[in-house]
């Protein structure tokens, strides 16, 4: 197998775009699924908490509901995997029990040993009622980020989906009485051959305009007061 450098990744991502149409005959094989399940498994979360849940829809008399929720666009019915990524609503001490038991457990360590971040995480969790979904959600996008860069990886076409009505989306999975809730959508699966937005041009600003190196940036006197 030969070596995959910083080149082939640039070109993968150079490679990948928001597709407009997929090629509903097409489907992701066993072994590729599996990878992108885990590159969602394995996404970081804030102090590892994993505070959503990753709904994968592949029937098709499932999928072609999804349209009329999700502003008439029709890559949720043609993709091979629609996902949806939904967040915790809340977060409380019965969940962080949860998580730090399954840190003790996975790194050999008894209870005790972990009781100090756990209670940290509880006193945490307290502190900010009200706003976990805020905060949950926002934990939502670095999954979505790290499912497609490695979908681009793999040379999975996908397409995120901010565009869907998410009430609805909770209602026909069945989310509303759960502890979870649809943020964004992702559609996997293959281009079409005949989707014209494959080989438009990518429009994006030069790295020199968005990316600032603190070194470049003007020096401010921190002895100064604002006025």
């Amino acid at each position: 197998m030969s070596e995959f450098g910083p080149q082939e990744l640039i070109e993968r991502l150079q490679w990948r775009y928001a597709v407009k149409r997929f090629d509903a005959s097409r489907s992701l094989d066993q072994a590729t699924w599996e990878a992108l399940e885990a590159s969602l498994v394995l996404t970081p979360s804030s102090y590892g908490l994993q505070p959503w849940q990753f709904v994968v829809i592949t029937d098709p008399a499932i999928k072609t509901q999804l349209p009329a929720m999700s502003c008439n666009q029709q890559q949720p019915k043609d993709c091979s995997h629609m996902i949806v990524l939904a967040a915790r609503k809340t977060m409380d001490e019965s969940y962080v029990n949860r998580y730090m038991e399954s840190v003790a457990q996975t790194r050999g360590l008894p209870a005790e040993a972990v009781a100090g971040y756990r209670n940290v995480l509880v006193s945490t969790v307290s502190s900010t009622a009200g706003k976990h979904l805020d905060w949950n959600a926002r934990q939502v996008y670095i999954a979505l980020g790290q499912l497609m860069a490695t979908a681009a990886v793999l040379r999975v076409d996908a397409c995120p989906m901010e565009g869907i009505d998410t009430v609805a989306y909770d209602t026909l999975l069945g989310l509303t009485e759960t502890d979870y809730t649809c943020v964004v959508g992702c559609a996997l699966g293959y281009r079409h051959p005949d989707d014209k937005a494959a080989s438009a041009a990518k429009v994006r600003f030069a790295a020199a305009d968005v990316v600032v190196h603190h070194e470049q940036m003007p020096l401010r006197d921190s002895k100064k007061t604002g006025s």
